[in-house]
């Protein structure tokens, strides 16, 4: 499925694989959404494997030049290989994602259904900024999320695309490997960005407003969530107990996800951040 929305001068493309009636999901339903964005003939991220052929069938006919991946994750990279050898485009990425964008990963079975697995691509080196006809994109390192994960910022309109660096201001679940100081770190280096205002174009589809205001609540979540976790830890408590006290109980993405993506995994990162 794929929803096609208009925000200023930047057209939104929200996909996601509907549900057949396997797992969790009723039929139709999709699993989970993702985005890419438009504007000015730069093409932001590429959206997930299972609807790749959906999403150049949508893209025909609209003037796009270049593309960038925000990182390497499945659901940032998976219409690469078809624009590349359909409509010829040239594709960057930081220089920490483009041997990862260039092999095939090990995944987990929900990561196979609800997004697919990418076709491995040859993408180019992404400089600090890009120029299209009307605007000027700033790249932001923002490492946290995964290595090698880049924000485009256009300074001028506060436009802020930010890939998975942002989900929301309140996260209870994360992957093993995120890196929370790192996510804290990259955050502040957005609000602390020479612009009037913020909005963040997320890899979920959400368009936020007022960026800074959801990145400093974030942060102030997220520091808190650690010194409660340290505090917790100091009386020898194990992750799990730690977790059930702050959260209540273990998320139904923990199950789903196989582990890999759950609050323990939370508990964890905020105890090893230091922030």
């Amino acid at each position: 499925m794929l929803q096609i929305s208009q925000y200023e001068e930047v057209t939104q493309f929200k996909m996601g694989r509907e549900s057949k009636g396997e797992a969790w999901q009723p039929p139709g339903q999709v699993f989970y959404w993702t985005a890419a964005y438009l504007v000015d003939g730069l093409l932001i991220d590429t959206g997930c494997p299972n609807t790749a052929e959906e999403f150049l069938h949508v893209l025909e006919g609209r003037d796009i030049k270049l593309a960038v991946n925000t990182h390497y994750h499945e659901d940032h990279v998976g219409a690469n290989y078809l624009l590349q050898q359909r409509l010829g485009l040239k594709i960057l990425a930081a220089r920490e994602s483009i041997p990862l964008i260039n092999m095939v990963h090990k995944q987990h079975a929900y990561q196979e259904l609800i997004w697919g697995i990418p076709v491995p691509t040859r993408v180019s080196l992404l400089p600090d900024k890009i120029e299209t006809e009307h605007y000027r994109f700033e790249v932001v390192p923002t490492p946290g999320h995964c290595d090698g994960h880049v924000a485009i910022v256009e300074l001028n309109r506060g436009w802020c695309f930010t890939g998975d660096l942002f989900a929301s201001k309140e996260p209870k679940a994360v992957r093993p490997e995120e890196d929370i100081a790192g996510i804290v770190r990259s955050m502040q280096k957005l609000i602390d960005l020479k612009t009037n205002r913020l909005v963040l174009f997320t890899g979920l589809g959400n368009v936020v407003r007022d960026g800074r205001e959801a990145l400093r609540s974030c942060i102030a979540y997220l520091k808190d969530m650690s010194q409660k976790a340290k505090r917790l830890d100091e009386q020898e408590l194990s992750t799990g107990d730690i977790r059930d006290q702050l959260f209540g109980r273990e998320t139904i993405l923990a199950e789903l996800t196989e582990g890999d993506v759950s609050a323990e995994n939370m508990i964890r990162a905020v105890l090893r951040a230091r922030i």
